[in-house]
């Protein structure tokens, strides 16, 4: 195998696909490697951890067909050092790879194609396909992921659960505390309910760049595909059975208001600051007499924190909240007013924009 290639191209390259064999399973020594195919002129970067798999053509000046592996990690720290814009030539003879640039030349002991693990193959007639803006995809996926659980021994909370309703696809993600829902795409007529894995889509995500303005999206029954422009990440779903979630959003709050996001974040934040001792829990409250909004938290050792909002609001009420929670909903909803629904009742308080209706985020109140 003969590759000639510019040092910028191999380098963003690498960059993209060597992240999922830095976090391989060690118990699979070839999983660290990046595998390098050269077919046809077209020229492949691929690694894997055996859940999902990470593929990137690059564009080569030459190339005589073959196939090596080496260390992602080694290959990518000396790619990333050579002088940028340069030529790189990568010749593979048996299991050794020869990288030269110029004056600079290396030379790594890598491991034979045959060793690294087959890649599933995905049937495109029995699968189901969209497309979508990337900005809007970014958007999408930022919002609801920050809900997904960290629990593995609830393996389909781990994910995001893509799922259409009346010829729309959703996204959304809960953790048994807090619950998040965005509408991705309108008017689509396959219909599809499957769970994909949040670390998939953490890795689709970095693997984005400014180039890039359209995403693909192929599910089919065991496993989805990325296709972002020259990328492509493939990854299993999680076998298991998302909540019916629909079920679980709050229909008739009876206190509702509307907030500036980030005073609101402001407040909350200072609040948290007193409520680190005290399982981060913090007291919402509207007073309708004296038209406030109020963010309130105490800590026996260490004092109490007030903040008040001035606001438009009927009715009265106070019910607590996980800080953070309420943080990491204020920090991805995109408009500068919110609606901040709730009941004095056990149901969850709903976070909504002001404007679009397209993203809904409840949060479950605390019994302290």
């Amino acid at each position: 195998m003969k590759i000639t290639v510019s040092q910028d191209k191999l380098a963003k390259a690498l960059n993209i696909v060597s992240k999922v064999a830095m976090g391989a399973k060690a118990t699979l020594p070839i999983l660290s490697n990046v595998l390098i195919r050269a077919d046809d002129k077209k020229v492949s970067l691929t690694t894997t951890n055996l859940d999902m798999a990470v593929v990137n053509y690059v564009p080569v000046i030459d190339a005589e067909n073959g196939a090596v592996t080496v260390p992602a990690r080694l290959l990518a720290e000396f790619v990333g050092n050579l002088p940028r814009g340069e030529k790189i030539k990568i010749e593979a003879e048996g299991a050794k790879v020869k990288i030269s640039s110029g004056r600079y030349s290396s030379t790594i002991n890598g491991t034979l194609a045959d060793e690294f693990p087959e890649l599933p193959e995905l049937d495109e007639e029995k699968s189901v396909s969209y497309k979508m803006g990337i900005d809007e995809f970014k958007l999408g996926i930022s919002e609801v992921i920050v809900a997904a659980s960290g629990d593995t021994t609830r393996p389909a909370l781990t994910g995001v659960y893509f799922n259409t309703a009346d010829g729309v696809l959703y996204v959304a993600a809960t953790d048994g505390y807090r619950l998040a829902e965005r509408k991705l795409i309108n008017k689509v007529e396959d219909q599809i309910m499957v769970i994909v894995p949040a670390a998939t889509l953490q890795e689709v995500m970095r693997s984005i760049t400014d180039d890039i303005s359209e995403v693909e999206l192929v599910f089919e029954e065991n496993q989805v595909r990325f296709r972002l422009g020259e990328t492509e990440i493939t990854s299993k779903l999680i076998d298991g059975t998302f909540p019916d979630y629909r079920q679980l959003i709050p229909k008739d709050n009876d206190i509702q208001v509307t907030l500036d996001r980030s005073e609101l974040l402001r407040i909350t934040k200072m609040a948290a600051i007193f409520s680190r001792e005290s399982s981060r829990a913090i007291s919402c409250e509207t007073d309708a007499d004296k038209g406030i909004f109020s963010v309130s938290s105490i800590a026996n050792e260490v004092g109490e924190n007030k903040s008040e909002i001035e606001v438009a609001v009927d009715k009265s009420g106070v019910i607590k909240l996980d800080s953070r929670f309420l943080m990491d909903a204020l920090n991805v909803l995109e408009e500068d007013n919110i609606v901040f629904s709730f009941s004095e009742k056990v149901a969850p308080v709903v976070l909504t924009n002001e404007k679009s209706t397209d993203y809904t985020h409840i949060v479950m109140t605390l019994n302290v």
